[in-house]
């Protein structure tokens, strides 16, 4: 035994509404209403017939949106803000500008960077009777803020002379390499000149 399949499409009033409100027919772009369409404009004068109320699009569609609220929150639709509120917006704006003060605040608190270099410096005596003990405690006598003096060696040159090779780290913004020679070079009974060997940023 074979079932025959039927389907069956009884148009109302609905269909009258919505078929009204079109200014015209649809083209091909939408096949599926341009034959829903068609399909109502066949019964011509028949279409009062239908049963079922006549609405306007407009009508039916808020009376489906507010069957859906009902369903959704129980019909209450107080409680529901979309858009937000401006009290919500002035808290919010509050919030920000807490937020920004204390980060703000938070960035001033942080140590900046220091920049520094460590700097090796060469110093040469006059000749071999230089006491190069002297010398180096003349250097080291040498203070500021920011200098900071580290290891030293004797260094042969040659005909029994040796040099004074000294390290410093100094902070950049503070002390200037050339003032730092220059205050060197002014111990002239033992210095004779100042040579960078080395100088890195730290």
């Amino acid at each position: 035994m074979q079932l025959k399949r039927t389907r069956r499409f009884q148009a109302t009033q609905a269909d009258v509404s919505v078929f009204e409100s079109l200014a015209k027919s649809p083209t091909a772009a939408t096949p599926h209403l341009l034959r829903w369409y068609n399909h109502i404009n066949s019964f011509g004068d028949e279409r009062k017939k239908f049963p079922g109320e006549k609405k306007t699009p407009l009508m039916a569609f808020d009376d489906e949106a507010a069957a859906n609220d009902k369903v959704d929150d129980g019909g209450d639709d107080d409680d529901v803000d979309l858009f937000g509120s401006d009290e919500d917006d002035a808290e919010a704006a509050q919030i920000r500008e807490e937020r920004l003060k204390a980060y703000a605040e938070k960035k001033s608190k942080k140590p900046a960077m220091i920049a520094k270099s460590s700097i090796v410096l060469d110093v040469k005596p006059w000749d071999d009777e230089t006491d190069m003990k002297e010398m180096e405690a003349k250097v080291r006598t040498i203070t500021m803020d920011g200098l900071v003096w580290g290891a030293s060696k004797l260094v042969p040159v040659g005909f029994g002379i040796n040099k004074l090779q000294i390290m410093s780290v100094v902070e950049d913004e503070k002390v200037s390499v050339d003032f730092l020679i220059e205050e060197i070079q002014k111990f002239e009974h033992f210095v004779q000149s100042v040579d960078i060997v080395a100088f890195n940023k730290i």
